[in-house]
């Protein structure tokens, strides 16, 4: 069960009579305008958890680092299968072949020194408290580097949905105090606007750049909180008790 903490933070101004157009529907307001700019969050705990996991292999010929590195990796993506990741959430987000050189100082020239290839794939957990699990197997498998991991939520539709009910009931009491303070005895929706702001993710460092054989297992995961939120622009028009 996802658990919800919420904030708002709300700004207004106070302006003429206007006409605005937006996507050429033109606005006419009688009475003086409130622009009120809301935005509300929302704070859970993750469902999903994205670590990425990668091999770095070296050798005197392009070829050879090539199938070097495609047998290491062949283990590691057939360890993360073993652990019950779907192949759709396993995805290679790079390959890179680069010659590798040494500097000499003597001779003031670079000489040849082989091939490095680094290929690494993205895996989403859906399993958050194993991930210090998951990250040990994958050393063990033969991962030389490791990230993430990166803190999400898979669907923040119900999240968003209470965000933007609460930013809704937040401008509609802002705006009612100033037609209030003004003598007005309601408001009247003129445009709505919203900006949706993604489950964040909340992204902790394995604390793995090169990974030694003898590292130690099953590395503490925190996952703590994400947040995601909604942006709202709304204008107002103050109106008279008898509109």
């Amino acid at each position: 069960m996802i658990r919800y903490a919420f904030s708002i933070v709300a700004a207004a101004v106070l302006m003429a009579p206007i006409t605005a157009n937006a996507q050429q529907v033109e606005i006419s307001a009688n009475g003086p305008v409130i622009e009120l700019s809301v935005f509300e969050s929302v704070t859970a705990e993750p469902d999903l958890v994205t670590i990425g996991a990668g091999v770095t292999s070296q050798a005197k010929t392009a070829v050879e680092a090539m199938r070097m590195n495609a047998r290491q990796m062949q283990i590691v993506v057939d360890r993360i299968k073993a652990l019950g990741v779907p192949d759709k959430d396993i995805q290679t987000t790079g390959i890179n072949l680069n010659a590798q050189y040494d500097y000499d100082r003597e001779n003031q020239r670079q000489v040849f020194r082989g091939y490095q290839v680094s290929n690494r794939v993205s895996v989403k957990l859906r399993d958050v408290q194993a991930t210090g699990a998951v990250l040990d197997a994958l050393v063990v498998a033969g991962a030389t580097d490791l990230s993430g991991p990166s803190f999400s939520i898979e669907d923040d539709t119900e999240a968003k949905n209470i965000a933007r009910e609460r930013a809704i009931e937040a401008a509609q009491i802002r705006a009612n105090a100033y037609a209030k303070l003004f003598d007005y005895g309601g408001i009247k929706v003129l445009s709505i606007s919203e900006t949706l702001r993604n489950a964040g993710p909340s992204t902790r460092s394995a604390g793995f750049a090169s990974i030694a054989e003898d590292a130690a297992p099953s590395a503490p995961v925190q996952p703590g909180q994400v947040s995601t939120g909604v942006s709202l622009s709304i204008k107002y028009e103050m109106v008279r008790s008898s509109e």
